[in-house]
């Protein structure tokens, strides 16, 4: 029996409702999205204390800000790697506050060092701003890991969900191009790797299959590119959209996770 033999081959149905009314019209990014973060940070609910934590800063390349990092170490630290965590949000929503449950959660599971990066948010701070964060985070990160309080040999893997997954995929691509020493390993979590999320015009299926039933819809991922990167003329790149990228040699072994009817689902595979 093959994995696909064993996926379920519908939705239950009360499941399916319920993404709907999740899906329904409700927020216009644009406009409310100092809402959602306020409500993120409250419906954080962390997890019983299996872990301690660091808050450390590091200075922007150019000296101009500081960039949080909150570095969580598990109860039992049971591997060598520190994850380089980007976080999910459009580029617009979260913090380091409203995922300290899903990083102290992933640091006991793994018994890994996880690093979340505290990058900047737009439209406050459009593209590259929160691009140049985790770049400047990850190369020092990745030439020197006793920054996150751990063995100066530890591997640094790279790991981002969704608009943290394509900031995962811009830094090694940016990484490579700058000539400096990238990471050996990345994993991205229904990562955006396409600009294009029109179900007219996208080159994905599961953007017009996918993108207005299932929590996460085609409008909203537009909307957060329209804060994200203003000029639509700017989001052909591949430090915006790294599958457009025509180079993608000497990268990071890569594992991509995506989710079956996720509008994203196309793009991660590369499909």
């Amino acid at each position: 029996m093959t994995p696909d033999d064993r996926r379920p081959s519908r939705v239950n149905w009360i499941v399916r409702r319920v993404l709907r009314l999740f899906a329904a019209p409700r927020l216009d990014i644009r406009e409310d999205y100092e809402k959602v973060r306020r409500a993120q940070r409250q419906l954080a609910v962390l997890p019983p204390s299996r872990y301690r934590t660091l808050d450390v800063e590091i200075m922007s390349a150019d000296g101009d800000h500081p960039i949080p990092v909150r570095v969580f170490h598990p109860r039992e630290r049971r591997r060598d790697e520190v994850l380089l965590f980007f976080h999910g949000g459009g580029w617009v929503t979260g913090d380091i506050e409203s995922y300290t449950p899903a990083c102290a959660t992933m640091a006991d599971l793994t018994g890994c060092v996880v690093a979340s990066v505290d990058y900047r948010l737009a439209p406050e701070h459009p593209f590259p701003a929160g691009l140049d964060d985790c770049l400047r985070v990850a190369e020092l990160l990745l030439a020197d890991p006793a920054r996150a309080g751990v063995d100066s040999s530890s591997e640094v893997v790279l790991v981002g969900d969704s608009a943290g997954g394509n900031l995962t995929a811009a830094v090694s691509l940016a990484l490579r191009d700058r000539g400096v020493r990238g990471a050996e390993r990345q994993i991205m979590l229904y990562p955006v790797t396409h600009w294009d999320h029109d179900p007219v015009t996208s080159p994905f299926a599961s953007v017009r299959r996918h993108g207005g039933d299932y929590r996460l819809t085609n409008t909203e991922v537009q909307e957060y590119f329209e804060l994200y990167v203003p000029d639509p003329a700017a989001r052909a790149q591949p430090l915006v959209a790294p599958l457009i990228a025509d180079d993608l040699s000497r990268q990071p072994e890569t594992l991509i996770v995506t989710a079956e009817l996720d509008l994203l689902c196309d793009e991660g595979l590369g499909a």
